[in-house]
């Protein structure tokens, strides 16, 4: 292999974060039927670019949402490195507060998607429960969270967070409730 291939390669990856970046950012403000050369204009590459990543708007549209759910769910081991599990439990919060917010204004295009949306959301069920569960699982080993907490309770827990996420000042009360649970979960 060349080194040439190597740097296409490790472009290519640069190029590709850059447009999901970049559509993540512009959904969020724009909604995601926004003009595709809008994505690729924010990113700094050319149309041709994105579509060569992604061939159609529902291509970009599960792309985005995947990766904002491994995004999050590389973050609980980041955090984990970084601070206390109790903080760091209570950052992942923040930022799944941020992820609910990028979900709900892609769910309608994914659930529009051909063959649906089931196989990703049940890909992303699995991803998350596994972020919760080291987390958890830290903060209890630390003495830090309650020890009859399990991870299927933060989980249970998370659903609430999503309520009424369509309303006006749902993140602020989002942000207040993930302050409230993890108060709730630190041991005696």
């Amino acid at each position: 292999m060349s080194p040439d291939a190597r740097i296409l390669r490790a472009d290519a990856r640069r190029n590709r974060g850059r447009l999901l970046q970049a559509a993540r950012e512009v959904f969020a403000e724009q909604g995601v039927e926004t003009a595709l050369e809008d994505v690729a204009r924010r990113s700094g590459l050319g149309i041709g670019t994105l579509y060569r990543h992604f061939p159609t708007r529902e291509a970009l549209v599960g792309a985005v949402y995947s990766h904002a759910v491994e995004q999050l769910a590389a973050s609980a081991d980041r955090l984990l490195e970084e601070v206390p599990p109790g903080e760091a439990l209570r950052a992942w919060l923040a930022l799944f507060v941020d992820y609910l917010a990028t979900k709900k204004v892609i769910a309608p295009a994914l659930n529009a998607m051909a063959g649906g949306a089931s196989g990703l959301y049940a890909t992303s069920g699995g991803v998350m429960r596994a972020a919760v569960s080291r987390l958890v699982r830290a903060g209890v080993a630390a003495g830090e969270l309650r020890p009859d907490i399990e991870p299927e309770d933060v989980m249970q827990a998370l659903a609430g967070l999503a309520y009424g996420s369509g309303e006006a000042g749902w993140r602020e009360r989002a942000l207040r409730l993930a302050d409230v649970l993890t108060l709730g979960l630190r041991a005696n």
